[in-house]
C-alpha cells in the first residue's frame, strides 16, 4: 500500500497516506465482557458479534460522508477497518483474574486470537460476497502473510536477538489460510485497537484494554457530581462483609486504591489492583500477546507512579523488544497522589465505626492532565 509516516492520535491506525490518498479511521470494539459466560469465553457468541461487526464496518466505507476526495479516494481503494475491543478489565473481573498475572497475559493472548481468526474468516466471506479490496493482489494477505507471520519479517530485519515475542497459536489458521487463497480478503487492514473512552463510558465498561485507573472516582453531568464505586470491587466486599461507610471513606481518601486498607484481604487487594499499581511489564507483555494477531496497532498506555530515565529506559527497550508499533500516553502520578499512597497508615483508616468517619475531600472539578477519561485527550 505504500509508507506509513505515522499513526493517527491515539496510534492505533498503521496506514499510508501520501499526496493522493488520505488514510481513515473506520472503528469499532467488541464489548469483551459480554461474551465471557461461567468463567469462560462464549466462543460462539464471539464469532457472531464480530461477523456482525466486520460487515456493519465495511458497509460505513460505502455510506460514508468524505470531506476530501483523498480520503474517499483511499478508503474505498483499500478498505481498511479497525475492530477492537473494550472492557479488557471488567472481562478479567468476571473471570476472578488479575491484571497483573500471567492468567491475564494468557487471557489476552486467548481472546485476541478468537477475534482475531473470527475478523479475518468474516472478511474473506465478504470478499466471497462482494469481492477483494481493489489492491488485495501482491499483498502480504496475498501472499499468504498474517499478522502472525509478520513476526518473521521482522525478525528477519531487526535480527533474532532483538525480538522477543510469543508466538503460540491454538487455532487453525492453516484452514483460514486456504479460504483466503481460494476467496482473498474484503479489507486489506481488519484489526485495530481504539482507546474507547466515549463509548466504554456508555457501554458501562471498562476503557479498551486499559486497567482500571481507579476503583473510585466522581463523575459529572447536568445534574451534579456523584461518587462512582467500582460495582464489582463492591461486590467483593459484600461478600466479605466489608462494604461499608468506613470503607467507602476510606476509598474517597486514598483515591480509589486498596493497597493502604489493612481490613481488605490481599486475594481482593491483588484482584483490584489500579493501573499504576499494576507491573507495567504485565500491559506490555499482554500487549504483546495481543499484537501478534493484530495487523495495525494498539492505543497502550503505560502507567509509572515514579518516573525516571531508567524507569522508562526498561518500559519502552522491553515493549520494543516484545514486538509493540505504538504507545499512546505514559502517564505518572503527581507528587502529591504519591506521597499519600505510600503511606503506611492514616488516621481515616484506621476508624472502626461510622460515627468517627470524616467527611472526604472533594475531588477537583477542573480537567486534569492526569485525568484519563478527558475526551479532549482521546
Amino acid at each position: 500500500m505504500g509508507t506509513v509516516h505515522s499513526s493517527n492520535l491515539c496510534t492505533e491506525i498503521t496506514l499510508n497516506t501520501n499526496e493522493e490518498e488520505i488514510a481513515v479511521c473506520n472503528l469499532g470494539s467488541i464489548n469483551l465482557p459480554q461474551h465471557v459466560e461461567d468463567g469462560k469465553i462464549n466462543v460462539e457468541q464471539l464469532k457472531k458479534s464480530v461477523t456482525t461487526a466486520i460487515r456493519m464496518l465495511d458497509n460505513v466505507i460505502d455510506i460514508n460522508y468524505y470531506p476530501v476526495p483523498q480520503a474517499e479516494n483511499s478508503n474505498k481503494k483499500h478498505r481498511p477497518i479497525g475492530l477492537g475491543l473494550m472492557g479488557f478489565q471488567d472481562a478479567l473481573y468476571k473471570l476472578g483474574i488479575s491484571y497483573d498475572s500471567e492468567e491475564a497475559v494468557e487471557f489476552a493472548d486467548k481472546s485476541m486470537e478468537l477475534i482475531s481468526y473470527f475478523a479475518i474468516e468474516a472478511s474473506c466471506e465478504l470478499a466471497k460476497e462482494r469481492g477483494t479490496y481493489e489492491t488485495y493482489k501482491g499483498s502480504l494477505w496475498d501472499n499468504g502473510i498474517f499478522p502472525l507471520d509478520s513476526i518473521n519479517l521482522l525478525a528477519d530485519q531487526r535480527g533474532s536477538d532483538f525480538i522477543d515475542q510469543n508466538t503460540d497459536k491454538t487455532l487453525d489458521w492453516d484452514k483460514l489460510k486456504e479460504k483466503m487463497a481460494k476467496h482473498g480478503i474484503r479489507n486489506s487492514n481488519v484489526m485495530a485497537i481504539a482507546p474507547t473512552a466515549t463509548i466504554a463510558n456508555i457501554t458501562g465498561v471498562s476503557q479498551s484494554i486499559e486497567p482500571t485507573y481507579q476503583n473510585l472516582f466522581v463523575k459529572s453531568n447536568l445534574s451534579g457530581e456523584f461518587t462512582v464505586v467500582n460495582p464489582y470491587l463492591i461486590e467483593e466486599l459484600k461478600k466479605e462483609g466489608l462494604w461499608d461507610e468506613v470503607m467507602l471513606s476510606d476509598l474517597k481518601y486514598f483515591e480509589g486504591s486498596l493497597k493502604q486498607i489493612n481490613r481488605v484481604p490481599e486475594h481482593i487487594k491483588n484482584k483490584f489492583k489500579t493501573a499504576f499499581e499494576v507491573e507495567p511489564r504485565f500491559i506490555v507483555e499482554a500487549a504483546s500477546r495481543r499484537q501478534k494477531w493484530i495487523d495495525q496497532a494498539q492505543s497502550l498506555n503505560l502507567y509509572i507512579a515514579n518516573v525516571d530515565g531508567k524507569k522508562l529506559d526498561i518500559t519502552y527497550r522491553m515493549a520494543w523488544y516484545k514486538g509493540l508499533k505504538t504507545t499512546y500516553y505514559l502517564r505518572s502520578m503527581g507528587a502529591t497522589a504519591t506521597e499519600k499512597s505510600t503511606v503506611e497508615r492514616s488516621s481515616l483508616n484506621a476508624v472502626q465505626s461510622n460515627q468517627e468517619v470524616q467527611a472526604a475531600s472533594q475531588a477537583p472539578s477542573a480537567c486534569s492532565i492526569l485525568d484519563p477519561d478527558c475526551e479532549a485527550c482521546q
